[in-house]
């Protein structure tokens, strides 16, 4: 048997198990998937898209806030690198 004639019953078979499978409850949990995702994508996205995109915008706003505070800390180490003695306060002697 050649290549061809052992395609062809394969090919038969599978195709005659899709078509089963497409009619039962598989086959209508799948188009209802589909359904759902193509109506979310025509809204505008779906809640867990929304939520996807607020915590994008959190993270960049933590980003930011980190960036400030390191900045904050390397100032601070230079600062006290330079070793500055303390100024006395006004009126400290008596």
């Amino acid at each position: 048997m050649g290549a061809a004639e052992v395609f062809i019953p394969i090919t038969f078979f599978v195709m005659i198990g899709l078509v089963f499978i497409s009619r039962g409850e598989i086959g209508k949990a799948i188009a209802h998937a589909i359904r759902v995702n193509a109506t979310d994508e025509d809204e505008g996205g779906t809640p867990l898209r929304e939520e996807l995109a607020e915590l994008r915008r959190e993270l960049e706003q933590v980003r930011l806030e980190l960036a400030e505070t390191h900045e904050r800390l390397d100032f601070t180490e230079r600062m006290l690198a330079q070793g500055r003695p303390p100024e006395k306060l006004p009126g400290g002697e008596r």
